[in-house]
């Protein structure tokens, strides 16, 4: 396959590297003549581990070639890769003028090309930069997106160091894409390439590249931070965190990364809790555990933020205990929620099949009855009578005893707190906590009457 990149600095270079070690054709471009000198004598334009090698054998196979005529490459190539930086400004913004640059060229050598041409954005961009490069390539060419080219992205997961075996053997392929003649050719592309490969929309594709370095951050700050307080009390921290490590069912898992509502229980409060204690009576600073409970009160507050904006006064709770299947009430995120609404003055109804209230003894009991003294006046044991008695439903947990909701109460109003559906075709307002809108039906958005102002609380 012909392909073109445009911007020959460390992504560039090793993509082109790898990809005419693949036996594809590579058009290396570049507004340095340095960096095109040294491609086209066989040497990469940067310091990576098994680099040169692979330049070179590029450059004696003839499959690797470098120019700083935009035109030329784009002319000779079916695919463009964007791969130059994306610099951080002063305030923290990315300098997109690179990109945009790039995109111009690519538009006005489109204009003089015939057939169907592939953008690739290889380059870390924020959510909607595709979009907009798209746009300039519109203006710059005169042709139409979809119809005579089109752009998809395709970030990378290069670690330095190790990038070149990173590219040949990566966890996944990822390519957002709107065009499936653009999927095909991509797919083709990276055929030989192992690891899953991944079709999803283009914006999902523009934001992953920075959920996983901030992860990737996370996690450093994090086994820092457990190890500051493990040498304060003479714990082996490499040996904790070996042993964390070996759990691959919760700690190095899928599990917990779902979008949702705030946690809750007797293990997760007390024992984070527990943990920033014992730092502070070390004086070892932990910011970064420090602000997981406010973090989680945060989208406690999230949650109750919601159910006002609805602006209706009766509001059914489903699911008080902390989650499905459980009548454990202590920390539950919604008990809070429920206790800020009962001072707001809303009309409660609550639901939880789980929950009997003669039953509840010990410190499940003292805690709710410190929250909510008077829960009996609030708690039906019928699913029916709260919801027909409520204008919002507040659906907490996954009860399957909710899944057709949707359909038997049509035109509620329902506040979503643990992607109970995937998506749903119903007649009346639905929004999740953390996630945008899943309801397909138009009906959706139907201006909400509202019976209370956020001036009567």
């Amino acid at each position: 396959m012909k392909i073109s990149i445009f911007g020959m600095g460390y992504v560039g270079c090793v993509g082109a590297a790898c990809c005419a070690s693949l036996g594809h054709h590579v058009i290396g471009v570049d507004v340095s003549p340095h960096k095109v000198e040294l491609l086209r004598s066989g040497r990469p334009t940067i310091i990576e581990k098994d680099i040169e090698r692979l330049v070179w054998a590029a450059h004696e196979s003839g499959r690797l070639e470098a120019t700083m005529d935009a035109a030329y490459a784009v002319e000779n190539s079916e695919i463009s890769f964007i791969a130059v930086g994306t610099p951080s400004t002063k305030e923290g913004h990315l300098s997109l003028d690179y990109i945009y640059k790039v995109a111009g060229q690519i538009g006005e050598a489109l204009g003089k090309k015939k057939g169907f041409h592939i953008v690739a954005v290889r380059s870390t961009v924020l959510p909607g930069t595709n979009a907009r490069i798209g746009e300039i390539i519109e203006e710059t060419s005169g042709k139409k997106r979809d119809q005579d080219f089109t752009v998809v992205s395709n970030p990378e997961f290069l670690r330095e160091g190790t990038a070149v075996h990173d590219y040949l053997n990566p966890p996944l392929t990822l390519i957002g894409a709107d065009n499936e003649t653009a999927v095909d050719r991509m797919r083709a592309l990276y055929e030989d390439i192992p690891g899953e490969f991944i079709v999803t929309d283009i914006r999902v594709a523009e934001m992953m590249k920075y959920v996983n370095n901030t992860y990737h951050a996370l996690k450093i700050v994090f086994g820092n931070e457990i190890g500051n307080i493990c040498k304060a009390l003479d714990v082996d921290s490499h040996k904790v965190m070996e042993i964390f490590c070996k759990d691959t069912q919760l700690n190095i898992s899928p599990y917990y990364f779902k979008p949702g509502f705030a946690y809750g229980g007797s293990c997760l409060p007390k024992d984070s809790k527990a943990l920033r204690t014992l730092a502070r009576d070390h004086y070892i600073e932990t910011p970064v555990i420090n602000s997981i409970e406010e973090s989680n009160e945060i989208q406690k507050k999230n949650a109750v933020d919601m159910i006002v904006e609805k602006g209706r006064r009766k509001v059914g709770i489903l699911g008080l205990s902390f989650k499905a299947g459980t009548d454990d009430l202590r920390c539950s995120p919604i008990v809070d929620v429920v206790e800020a609404l009962l001072g707001k003055g809303f009309e409660l109804r609550i639901y939880d099949k789980n929950v009997k209230l003669s039953e509840i003894t010990g410190t499940n009991k003292d805690f709710i009855m410190a929250k909510i003294p008077h829960l009996q006046h609030f708690v039906y044991d019928d699913l029916d009578r709260v919801v027909s008695g409520s204008d919002v439903l507040v659906v907490t947990n996954k009860e399957a005893e909710f899944t057709d909701l949707p359909k038997k109460y049509p035109g509620k109003i329902i506040v979503d707190l643990v992607r109970a559906w995937n998506e749903v075709d119903y007649e009346g307002n639905y929004e999740g906590i953390s996630w945008g809108n899943i309801n397909t039906n138009e009906k959706q958005n139907e201006k909400i009457g509202k019976d209370m102002t956020e001036t009567e609380f």
